[in-house]
């Protein structure tokens, strides 16, 4: 199927999963997924489902890229921190909705891959790093949005910290198996508020503020 196609096709069914916001839909429908994922398995690339990418490591499934961007209500002037580059896929939807992304990755192979796949779509406002994601980047703090692709056992305070007020951050928080997304919101006071989303389950967030290599 042409790729074209089957990006038509899959923002058609995150539409019917209740995905509304117009920018998030657009950038899935511009971003070509199957760049992203290993040759072999570009044939799948669109469906609603996660994918292995190499180092025990997934592709998010496309709903739930969609659902936490839409949670971080972008508008285009943003400064996003992802944490957990990955494949990069979520990066490159991030740069197509804010005015620039810093992703940090601790596996240098996916690192270079993703910068590479990034490169090739132009993605200049992507700046990459290899590191300890869970420590964010506080070098490039604060941030508007704070997005981050892997299972935490809880929220990391030098996350909420880096947090800009009047910004949000969406995290997986739970046990290994099983999370809920939580969407965090600072007020332009410092307060910070708690939201509970959709269930969901993701790979573990590995580092300092994490889990460890062990558990």
């Amino acid at each position: 199927m042409n790729s074209a196609v089957a990006r038509k096709r899959m923002v058609a069914e995150l539409v019917k999963r209740g995905i509304t916001d117009q920018r998030v839909l657009g950038a899935m429908q511009e971003i070509p997924r199957h760049i992203f994922v290993e040759e072999a398995m570009s044939a799948q690339a669109y469906s609603d489902g996660s994918l292995p990418i190499g180092e025990k490591q997934t592709i998010s499934q496309p709903y739930i890229v969609a659902k936490m961007t839409q949670l971080l209500a972008l508008t285009g002037r943003e400064k996003v921190l992802e944490l957990g580059t990955g494949s990069g896929y979520q990066a490159a939807v991030l740069a197509t909705l804010a005015d620039r992304v810093c992703t940090v990755e601790r596996i240098r192979p996916l690192a270079l891959k993703a910068r590479k796949a990034l490169d090739s779509l132009r993605l200049l406002n992507v700046n990459l790093k290899i590191g300890d994601g869970t420590e964010g980047w506080a070098e490039e703090a604060p941030f508007d949005a704070i997005l981050v692709t892997a299972g935490a056992p809880h929220l990391p305070d030098c996350l909420v910290q880096q947090l800009a007020p009047g910004g949000r951050l969406v995290i997986p928080v739970g046990d290994r198996i099983d999370q809920k997304l939580l969407l965090v919101t600072k007020g332009m006071d410092g307060s910070v508020a708690t939201e509970e989303c959709d269930g969901c389950r993701f790979v573990r967030l590995i580092g300092r503020n994490g889990w460890n290599d062990e558990q």
